[in-house]
């Protein structure tokens, strides 16, 4: 492992819009982005695993909203969050990454069925691994996921890359005067309802001891940064 970095074993949790196009649910060129910056982080000697969302295919609860069944469609994103992955491992294999995907959901015909022990045994050798369906569960988050991957697979950190630079007292967006947070407590994050990642996340991580990186993913080079234990974006510790 490179000496350089603070963190070894991560968690990645990012959203569907990280590799989501604007005329296509997935836009292979933000796959390729992705992939180089997973590959640059690979060689430094991290060891990552990736839990992806689906929102770029389908939100589950915006089609409940239309009158499909909550549980049929937490299911449909479930599924996007398997596609996503196949197009990230297919990427990062074309850059020489070994990469698995596995699935809360059995689908052995795409990928490998989610067992601690075998991501475990990735990791140690090597390979990333994208875990893909989420808890396999209707009614939990991609967040919610992420969190319990991090904690069976004994992560020093849980990452979320998202499109801003850290945590802010309101959403920067919209309110102009919302200032960035460099750092939080888990209790502070829950009773300010601060809507990074979702309650049982956070109090997940906060059982375990996990600290929270939320940083801009978007801008080259970052993921490597945060790893080595540069002072990007805001921690929740």
């Amino acid at each position: 492992m490179s000496e350089r970095l603070k963190f070894k074993r991560v968690l990645l949790k990012i959203s569907g819009e990280v590799v989501g196009g604007e005329s296509a649910s997935i836009d292979f060129e933000k796959v390729d982005e992705f992939a180089e910056e997973l590959k640059e982080a690979i060689e430094a000697g991290a060891e990552i695993a990736v839990v992806m969302g689906g929102g770029n295919i389908l939100r589950g609860y915006k089609a409940s909203k239309w009158g499909v069944d909550r549980v049929t469609a937490d299911c449909m994103g479930m599924l996007g969050t398997i596609i996503n992955s196949m197009a990230l491992q297919s990427a990062l294999e074309q850059r020489g990454v070994e990469a698995r995907v596995m699935t809360s959901i059995s689908m052995e015909q795409f990928a490998e069925p989610y067992i601690r022990r075998r991501a475990l045994n990735h990791m140690d050798k090597g390979r990333l691994v994208i875990l893909a369906g989420g808890t396999g569960n209707p009614y939990f988050t991609t967040d919610t996921a992420a969190a319990l991957r991090a904690v069976e697979i004994k992560a020093d950190v849980l990452v979320k890359g998202t499109k801003v630079d850290g945590i802010y007292s309101g959403d920067p967006e919209i309110d102009l005067k919302a200032e960035k947070i460099d750092e939080l407590s888990y209790n502070d994050v829950l009773k300010e309802e601060l809507k990074i990642m979702d309650a049982t996340s956070i109090a997940l991580c906060r059982e375990n001891s996990i600290p929270i990186i939320v940083f801009n993913l978007f801008k080259r080079g970052n993921l490597k940064k945060v790893l080595e234990g540069e002072k990007l974006g805001t921690i929740v510790q």
